[in-house]
């Protein structure tokens, strides 16, 4: 069992559900369980186009996302960052003494054949136990 539980969250996958359920399982009594986006602010030359308010309602729309998919939840705390997918992953669990990922991976590539490329990365560098939660499809 786990005191603190990291369960990264992809808004756009519906493995959440899924993933916090595994988490809520590995839960030692009276522990946390952390339900974390990374928001991967718009790059490169799609920036260009995008105003500074357009950015602003795009990660508050993935804050209100975040919040809604763990309302059912009352052992869940929701946190959104803003950075890259799987480094913040690994920063996050080393910056707050995570104990436990719980993550999901889905339809991998050929580049990433067996686990998915973020869940790849937070595999091998993570600072904790990873615990991975493959989809059927």
């Amino acid at each position: 069992m786990y005191g603190k539980v990291l369960v990264p969250m992809a808004l756009d996958h519906g493995i959440s559900p899924q993933t916090l359920e595994i988490a809520n399982a590995l839960l030692s009594k009276g522990g946390q369980i952390i339900a974390l986006h990374v928001y991967e602010a718009p790059q490169g030359s799609v920036s260009v186009y995008l105003d500074e308010e357009a950015v602003k309602a795009g990660f508050e729309a993935a804050r209100q996302s975040l919040s809604e998919k763990v309302s059912a939840y009352a052992n869940v705390t929701p946190v959104i960052i803003k950075g890259h997918s799987a480094r913040t992953v690994i920063d996050y669990a080393q910056a707050e003494a995570v104990d436990c990922i719980v993550m999901g991976s889905h339809k991998p590539g050929l580049r990433d054949f067996f686990l998915g490329s973020t869940t790849a990365r937070v595999v091998r560098h993570a600072p904790c136990s990873v615990h991975v939660h493959r989809t059927s499809t």
